[in-house]
Order: C-alpha cells, then sequence, then structure tokens
C-alpha cells in the first residue's frame, strides 16, 4: 500500500548556459519569461494554474513585473502540442513549463536547451521522458507520481466498496503513452481480486459520453477514471454522466470533489506549487541538472457519502475510517 510511504526519486535536466550568468541576471531585476505548455484549457486546469501562480508569488514573482508567462492550450488535442512548443521555443522562454507524458514529450522534442519543469507526470521512464529517476538525464525535471501504483490501488478500494464487484471499465485517453504500464497494474491487481477489465478509450471531451454509454452497454459495475489532463479538466462532466448511468466510480482526487464516488490519488495543486520552487531555483542559477525529480509523498482517499446516498450505496466502515476525507 504506497499511501503513507514517502517516495524520493528524481529526473533532471543539464542546460549548461545557466550558472553564474542567470545568477547575476536575477540579481540585476531582469523581468522573467516561463512558457506554458497546457494539454487541456485554461478553465479546465483552473485549479492547478492557481497553485503554481500562488506558489510563485509566494517567492516574489509578479507578472507584469518581474515575471511574463506565456500560454500555449491543446484544448484536449495532444496532436496540437508539437506546434504549440514549438511556437514557445520560439519565443524564447527562460524555463518551460507543462505537465502528463503528452506534453513532456512534446517540450523535450521541441528543445533540448531550454529548462522544462514538469508540473505533474507519470510514468516518466516509461514513456521515456527521462533516461531514469535517480539520474535522468536531458533537460527535464520536476515532479512526478507512481501512476501506475495508484490505479491499481484504485481497484482494491472500489472492491472493497463494491465487494460483489465483477466488471470495472477503465476510462482512457486513447493518446497518452502511459497508458500501456497503466492497464499492465491494473490488470495484474484486477487478477488477484477476480475482476474483469473494460478499457475504453476516448480521442477528445466530446467522445466521453460516449465511451461511459459503452461501459454501461457493456455491463460494467463500476468505472475507474485515469489521471490524464483532459480528463482531469472533465471530472465534473464525466461525475454527471457516471450519476446519470447510477455507475459507481473511482478515480483522482478531483474527481470525487466534483461527485465521483471514490478518488485515491495525489493533491496536484499541492504539486503544482512546489513546480513553483523548481522554477525559482533555475532563475536564480541552479543547473537543471542538480534538481532531482520530487516524486509526490502524499497520497489521499477520498469518499463522497453524497454520492454513495445517491446511488443506494452503504460504504463499509473499515474504508471510512481510512478515509482522509469525507464529503457528506
Amino acid at each position: 500500500m504506497i499511501s503513507r510511504r514517502r517516495l524520493l526519486t528524481g529526473f533532471v535536466l543539464a542546460w549548461a548556459p545557466l550558472g553564474a550568468a542567470a545568477a547575476q541576471e536575477y540579481k540585476a531585476g531582469k523581468v522573467w519569461r516561463i512558457a506554458f505548455l497546457g494539454s487541456t484549457s485554461p478553465s479546465g486546469y483552473a485549479s492547478q494554474l492557481e497553485a503554481f501562480r500562488a506558489g510563485l508569488r509566494d517567492l516574489g514573482y509578479v507578472q507584469g513585473q518581474n515575471l511574463l508567462i506565456e500560454f500555449r492550450w491543446a484544448q484536449g488535442n495532444n496532436q496540437r502540442l508539437p506546434q504549440l512548443a514549438a511556437e514557445l521555443v520560439q519565443w524564447k522562454p527562460d524555463v518551460l513549463v507543462t505537465h502528463g507524458p503528452s506534453g513532456a514529450l512534446a517540450a523535450k522534442r521541441a528543445t533540448d536547451t531550454i529548462p522544462i519543469v514538469l508540473g505533474a507526470i507519470g510514468e516518466a521512464v516509461a514513456i521515456r521522458a527521462v533516461e531514469g529517476l535517480a539520474r535522468p538525464g536531458g533537460n527535464v525535471t520536476g515532479l512526478s507520481f507512481f501512476v501506475s501504483e495508484l490505479s491499481a490501488k484504485r481497484l482494491e478500494v472500489l472492491k472493497e466498496a463494491l465487494p460483489r464487484l465483477s466488471r470495472v471499465g477503465v476510462l482512457l485517453k486513447r493518446d497518452n503513452p502511459a497508458n500501456m504500464a497503466v492497464l499492465k497494474a491494473m490488470e495484474h491487481t484486477a487478477q488477484a481480486l477476480k475482476i474483469q477489465l473494460q478499457p475504453v478509450e476516448v480521442r477528445e471531451p466530446a467522445d466521453i459520453e460516449v465511451a461511459v454509454s459503452a461501459l454501461v452497454k457493456g455491463h460494467a459495475g463500476a468505472m475507474a477514471a485515469h489521471e490524464e489532463a483532459m480528463l482531469v479538466a472533465h471530472a465534473k462532466r464525466i461525475a454527471d454522466l457516471a450519476a446519470r448511468h447510477q455507475l459507481p466510480t473511482v478515480g483522482f482526487i478531483e474527481y470525487a470533489r466534483a461527485g465521483g464516488l471514490l478518488a485515491y490519488g495525489v493533491n496536484f495543486s499541492d504539486l503544482w506549487r512546489r513546480a513553483a520552487v523548481f522554477v525559482d531555483k533555475i532563475l536564480k542559477g541552479a543547473r537543471p541538472a542538480d534538481l532531482p525529480v520530487e516524486q509526490a509523498s502524499k497520497y489521499e482517499l477520498v469518499i463522497n457519502l453524497k454520492t454513495a446516498k445517491a446511488l443506494g450505496l452503504t460504504i463499509p466502515p473499515s474504508l471510512l475510517q481510512r478515509a482522509d476525507q469525507v464529503i457528506e
């Protein structure tokens, strides 16, 4: 069980031009340029973005004074990310910030000199965003979490809440390169729990309703939503669809808060506030190669009792006692 253990590993980047010169510019009052490559939309990623901005403000960076941020948003279409990353690189930022597997790979392919800070990414090694966690090489650093283990753990939580559960639908973003590792971990756990998985992939937000309907038609007894930027951005929509179909669900933290039944995962707002610290260190002259990736160390279990009541479900007391947050 990974809910209470600390996972400290790292991935990094090497950027030779940084060092004394960057430190001198910082002291001279330079206006710093941050490029932000988003997989979804400003509204869909509002809470994470605000956490990042709050972290920067805490460190003395004020947009329009000593900081400029240039945004590009893929609006859930990951195929646009390479072009958007190239546009941001042409702007010549001091740091490029992004998130998720597709954003990380697009940014990495766009530049091998500009530092890249990841606000949140799962399976960094599996998707080859880095060579390794302890010594990743390249020009990427930031914050990561074990999305495969989280996804597998969610099945255990779901089974504990619904002991008779035998078939679970899995909602995935089709072009997420981490999917293979996620499904492999989930299949291993599902076999032990005697659960059959029914993966359904979506390309864009318009596909979500069709995907949920397909799970219902396939007689899934519950649904697990994978941690992917587009799905996180549309957590409320997914929760509403699940409620309409009377489908118990488990997913990321934001999902339960949006109306889903259960959640087990990392607090993305905490990760994004910490991402600001990485940016600050780089702007002050630190070499990204010297900044190991920080692995998420806190995992939360959230139970939405309001949703459980609407579904006519009784959550076992043993599960309620372990919850970090109960929504009533």
